[in-house]
């Protein structure tokens, strides 16, 4: 066993799998995983991936003796690369790249967002075209394996040349400088190596380049967003199902073969969902309203566009994810050097510009459904606001009043941020840069968007549980797929009888989606 696998066995007792890094392609579900310490990152003592390691490494090495020319190890970066560096001083300047990026600000990426960065930069180098030693590649098993986890700034990339800002944050705690967090404790990167019996990696030539000129954040951050809109997704048609059937809806809306006839692959999933939760219904329950309102009929419609669109950006997420993205890249086959920008993060910054639109309509659906339920001129007979409130003091209760206002906030919020990021691309780094993606932009606004339309699904899950016990008291009977749906929403929510403060509940309830335990 080598002392990197050695290494993985400290995770949590509670990754259930082991995820291999020896160049073959990862999931998302991997580096979710990953960041969820549900599983335990390897990386592989394979001959062939070794030796193909370093091959790039030690071809590196010869063009250094032969030529000394190689932009960003023998150059300045960028629109310094006319810029000569001594070959006996090119072992300096990966220092001093990630010395003057150390410049990020914002939040802090959080525990899961650092874990899925680390996992996907070192995917890309594991590819073998960055011509980096096992050393470093080591060091990030053990990062990941002992939970040491570099407090990287979220602000400060526009995606080409990479997000070089934020993974500077990553070089420098590799080489024991800046802070990380470990054992829960923020403190100096050096003081947790020496806590996990590693030492401070010195940099090879054109290691630094190799760590920050890629798109690890935007794509690490756009697996977690991926993941989450996935299961809002599900959840949104559960939600819908329990919506129908609070305001006593027409199941014949979501019948397999009016779905046949526009056959969206993620809209039918979306219509299949719903239906398996109320029934199958071949015509009207009742004459009250032969159509219900879009929010109701055209949910798998809206829903369906997400689920689509899941489908075709996981493609382009996982590219990404397995591909070498830095510059230049060391062909140790062919034995080529190759100047490139596979830095640009334009796929994902797309993606996910699409993405937080989809997820950001599916927050105003569940809003819409929601201002139907609780609004006495539309939900069929349910009290207004869904007070369960009754005798002498059912005046002095409003419901879920209050909770329609912030589900109509949290979703015009979610709205806004739809603004695609993409379109504001920049010239920088002396027009260098002069075509950016902003993908690390979009993917921390797709981020955002979600965490907005979560805090809408916890609302409706308030909202669903309400409605449905109130529809029951008039002797409406549940279909029976949804049963043990409402069961778990009345074991977790106490029907709202007397006014109460409910934001304990929806935190808890927010913290539950997140970890896709509703969906």
């Amino acid at each position: 066993m080598t002392n990197s696998e050695s290494m993985s066995d400290n995770l949590a007792t509670d990754a259930g799998r082991s995820v291999v890094f020896d160049g073959t392609p990862l999931t998302i579900g991997d580096v979710t995983d990953l960041a969820q310490r549900r599983a335990t990152p390897v990386l592989s003592s394979a001959p062939a991936f070794r030796t193909r390691i370093e091959k790039g490494m030690a071809f590196l090495d010869q063009l250094l003796k032969e030529d000394g020319r190689i932009y960003g190890v023998t150059t300045g970066y960028g629109d310094s690369c006319e810029t000569a560096i001594p070959v006996d001083r090119a072992h300096e300047l990966p220092v001093r790249l990630y010395t003057f990026h150390g410049c990020g600000l914002g939040r802090l990426l959080d525990a899961d967002e650092t874990r899925a960065v680390l996992a996907t930069r070192l995917a890309s180098l594991c590819q073998g075209y960055s011509a980096v030693s096992p050393a470093l590649l080591e060091q990030l098993i053990a990062f990941l394996a002992h939970d040491v986890l570099p407090c990287i700034p979220a602000e400060g990339s526009v995606g080409a040349s990479g997000d070089l800002t934020p993974l500077s944050y990553v070089a420098a705690a590799l080489c024991g400088e800046r802070d990380v967090v470990y054992q829960g404790r923020r403190q100096p990167a050096g003081e947790a190596l020496a806590a996990i019996g590693r030492e401070r990696l010195r940099l090879r030539p054109k290691e630094a380049l190799a760590i920050m000129n890629g798109t690890a954040v935007m794509t690490a951050l756009a697996c977690l967003a991926w993941q989450r809109a996935a299961s809002l997704a599900r959840l949104a048609g559960t939600l819908t199902a329990g919506a129908v059937a609070a305001l006593d809806g027409n199941p014949y809306h979501f019948d397999a073969t009016l779905f046949e006839a526009k056959p969206h692959p993620g809209q039918k999933r979306a219509a299949q969902r719903i239906r398996q939760l109320l029934g199958d219904a071949q015509a009207p329950r009742h004459a009250k309203r032969l159509q219900d309102r879009y929010s109701l009929r055209c949910a798998p419609h809206v829903i369906g566009v997400l689920e689509d669109a899941l489908d075709w950006s996981k493609t382009w997420i996982e590219t990404e994810l397995n591909s070498a993205n830095d510059n230049p890249l060391v062909d140790p086959d062919e034995e080529r050097l190759l100047h490139g920008g596979h830095f640009y993060g334009g796929h994902i910054a797309l993606a996910m510009d699409a993405l937080k639109t989809a997820v950001a309509s599916v927050a105003d659906l569940m809003d819409r459904q929601l201002a139907t339920l609780v609004d006495n001129r539309y939900n069929n007979g349910l009290p207004a606001n869904l007070s369960g409130a009754t005798g002498p003091d059912a005046g002095l209760n409003h419901g879920l009043k209050a909770l329609q206002i912030g589900a109509s906030a949290w979703t015009a919020e979610a709205l806004k941020l739809t603004m695609p990021a993409t379109a504001f691309s920049r010239s920088t780094e002396c027009h260098n840069q002069d075509k950016v993606s902003m993908g690390t932009i979009a993917s921390r606004d797709c981020l955002r968007v979600l965490e907005l339309s979560e805090q809408v699904a916890a609302a409706m899950l308030v909202a669903v549980r309400q409605g449905i016990a109130l529809r029951r008291r008039s002797g409406y009977a549940l279909p029976a797929p949804l049963q043990p749906f409402v069961d778990k929403l009345d074991a977790a929510i106490p029907l709202i009888g007397r006014d109460r403060a409910l934001e304990a509940e929806l935190r808890k309830l927010l913290q539950e989606i997140r970890e896709s335990k509703w969906s």
